[in-house]
């Protein structure tokens, strides 16, 4: 088996040693080097290039961002953002994932060695999941502008709420929109957010990314909509017009209050292995709207969100899944497909037809 050709771009020399040392653990994975700048890392990708760059946003000579745009314009390759978990950091993340990186992977300032050394499945994990995307569907987005957690036991959305009964909720004219969404999910939520009218019906979102990180993405989003983005606060109403983003590090539940939605922002443990979860979101919405909801399941490794949206179609949702050639992962659309939960398997550029009910 072909070894994981990774290049770490860091201007910290720990860093550098660190994560060497915690990604070559993992037999799967070879590191091909590393280098304290873009310009130094440019030089060692031409004579071998990788398959995973691990790069940093904030470097001197040349910064991530503009290095993430090169890439993307010239040989497009997966990239994990290993970022530190600031606001100002978070901004500039954004912009990096704007650049076209697939996923972030956040440190703290100090306790680093620690850090990384406790979390190192999350950054393999994050690696080998960037090396298995779509290369070919990777491209930059629209120009303007939690944490990583230990690995523990995989738990159901059971660990948060208990499932939905066999009756759905009586119907009502406030329709919902639920989408869950992961790897590849920041470039697919622009494509379909961008998309809608102001008139649409209200939309609770989980994308997967670390806290601090979703609150500027939301912002980012909000710029370039006719809707209003933001990033959720607990007992939000969710009305036509307004996308909500679930805060990275905490979940995000739909609740029902008589004819009308609001959301609940809550801590828990991670279900799935993330924080907020998709599983969470859709049996939520499975249990307090029914088949007044519609569940989308787009873009993203593993099989979260797989399960929740069964049990939104069997609560009488209809339930739509991202086809595969528009993934940049198919995963978690193939797992809800493999469940039976999916009435309908459509293109990346045809859901904003769906959220407005054609």
């Amino acid at each position: 088996m072909n070894k994981i050709k990774v290049l770490i771009v860091d201007d910290s020399a720990v860093v550098r040693q660190v994560l060497q040392g915690v990604l070559e653990r993992d037999p799967a994975i070879r590191v091909t080097g590393t280098a304290s700048d873009p310009i130094f890392a440019l030089d060692k990708m031409n004579r071998e290039w990788p398959d995973v760059i691990v790069l940093d946003v904030e470097m001197p000579r040349m910064d991530g961002v503009t290095f993430l745009k090169k890439i993307m314009a010239e040989h497009p390759t997966p990239v994990v953002i290993c970022s530190t978990l600031t606001e100002k950091g978070a901004a500039t993340t954004v912009q990096a994932m704007e650049a076209g990186a697939v996923t972030i992977v956040t440190k703290p300032k100090i306790g680093l060695k620690q850090f990384l050394s406790d979390s190192a499945t999350d950054l393999i994990n994050a690696v080998k999941e960037a090396s298995q995307i779509n290369v070919s569907r990777l491209k930059p987005m629209k120009a303007i502008p939690g944490r990583a957690t230990r690995v523990a036991p995989k738990l159901t959305a059971d660990a948060i709420m208990p499932a939905a009964g066999a009756h759905a909720m009586a119907q009502t004219t406030e329709r919902i929109v639920a989408i869950g969404t992961s790897t590849g999910g920041t470039q697919a939520l622009e494509t379909v957010l961008t998309a809608l009218p102001r008139v649409c019906p209200g939309i609770v979102v989980v994308q997967h990314m670390p806290e601090k990180f979703t609150a500027s993405f939301a912002a980012r989003l909000d710029s370039l909509c006719e809707i209003e983005v933001r990033e959720a606060k607990n007992n939000d109403r969710v009305i036509p017009g307004l996308a909500l983003i679930a805060p990275g590090g905490r979940h995000l539940l739909l609740k029902r209050s008589g004819a009308y939605y609001h959301v609940e922002v809550m801590d828990g443990p991670v279900v799935n292995r993330h924080r907020p979860s998709v599983d969470v979101l859709f049996r939520s919405v499975a249990k307090f709207a029914g088949k007044n909801a519609t569940g989308i399941i787009m873009t993203g490794m593993g099989d979260d969100g797989a399960h929740g949206l069964k049990e939104m179609h069997d609560a009488g949702a209809p339930t739509v899944a991202q086809d595969e050639e528009t993934c940049v992962v198919f995963g978690m659309p193939k797992e809800a497909i493999k469940l039976g939960g999916v009435d309908r398997v459509i293109p990346l550029d045809k859901i904003p037809a769906v959220i407005m009910g054609e």
